[in-house]
């Protein structure tokens, strides 16, 4: 009878145990399509950013079994609608999470137009080698065959996976593990716009498991330099769009504007159109970094190919796209002016 009494008080402390070690993972929502609201189901036109956080968890109970789910509103706007206050505060939260609060995972609903610019701005800025998972929708909640259910779901799934674990920011959309730097929205309207460049997708999500094909090789979170705990405020960058008989006028508009730096997004490996790279030439003698990337969706911008960076003190932003371009030199900023130090951090990040 002792040892029946016994056994009955182990498994009483094993289903304890267990209970309070099951993941514990915050979500925080700042709006988007999977927090938008349509005229009807099968409506394409919808305003983002109308439902709260709890509506979006109490909308997918089959996550709590994976994890102790919470969550918190940030801001609820649509994601064409982000900015560098609401990017530091973010990763300042996220931070105070994981590090302070005993989170295991965060989570991220976020709007499609501009998260793998959010994505990449806290791999550069998460100090945890915790998962940080960014999920939305392409579909509002209210749609007849909404994906922002699944997709956050699955966001839960991946947040608790060892497997997770230290591989920096990722996307999960459509079933997809996307890394931080290299994913891209490749479509206007297609659940699986995402895409993870050439180097393809990190992994995949199946029966609520994690399944991680390659890790990214690129320094981010803990390894990352760059520290925003007591940044206010980031540096202000610009990016002007190359394209055949271009307008100086957009460049000449940032540096009359004395912002700190300016990206091209150029004309096949980051050209600029003559009348341009004039206005370029003389915004870099007088302070402001200039970064080359390319409009191509694909692609490296190559250093010292068919401009002469090294000449002109101009920074080659490698594999990086025009927006990305924009975040790193944003962060880049905050640590130095000098250009070939900024090269630098471009090949590292």
């Amino acid at each position: 009878m002792k040892n029946l009494r016994g056994i009955l008080v182990l498994l009483a402390l094993l289903v304890s145990v267990n209970i309070v070690a099951k993941p514990k993972i915050r979500i925080i929502a700042t709006g988007g399509t999977i927090a938008g609201v349509s005229q009807s189901s099968t409506s394409s036109s919808y305003s983002a950013g109308q439902v709260g956080i709890q509506t979006l968890i109490d909308a997918v109970p089959q996550m709590l079994y994976l994890a102790d789910v919470s969550g918190e509103q940030l801001v609820n706007i649509g994601s064409q609608d982000m900015n560098n206050e609401v990017w530091l505060k973010l990763a300042k939260r996220i931070n105070q999470l994981l590090n302070e609060e005993g989170y295991d995972g965060v989570v991220v609903t976020h709007g499609t137009d501009t998260m793998e610019e959010t994505a990449y701005f806290l791999n550069l800025t998460v100090k945890s080698d915790k998962p940080v998972i960014l999920a939305g929708s392409m579909r509002p909640s209210t749609a007849i065959s909404a994906d922002g259910p699944a997709n956050l779901y699955n966001a839960v799934a991946a947040a608790v996976s060892p497997a997770v674990r230290g591989l920096g920011v990722l996307c999960c959309m459509n079933n997809q593990l996307l890394d931080a730097k290299t994913v891209i929205k490749t479509h206007t309207i297609d659940c699986d716009t995402f895409e993870g460049g050439p180097s393809g997708i990190i992994g995949y999500i199946y029966n609520g498991e994690a399944h991680i094909l390659q890790t990214p090789n690129n320094a981010h979170t803990l390894k990352s330099e760059f520290d925003i705990t007591n940044v206010e405020k980031l540096p202000n960058v610009g990016i002007v769009y190359g394209y055949a008989n271009a307008s100086p006028l957009p460049m000449q508009a940032f540096v009359d504007a004395k912002f700190d730096g300016i990206v091209l997004a150029g004309v096949g490996d980051g050209n600029f159109y003559k009348d341009v790279f004039d206005v370029a030439v003389k915004a870099q003698q007088k302070g402001i970094q200039i970064v080359r990337s390319s409009r191509c969706p694909t692609g490296p911008t190559c250093l010292n190919s068919e401009v002469d960076d090294a000449k002109y003190h101009f920074v080659a932003s490698l594999e990086l796209n025009p927006q990305k371009a924009r975040v790193l030199l944003m962060l880049a900023l905050t640590k130095t002016h000098d250009w070939n130090q900024i090269q630098e951090l471009f090949k590292k990040y």
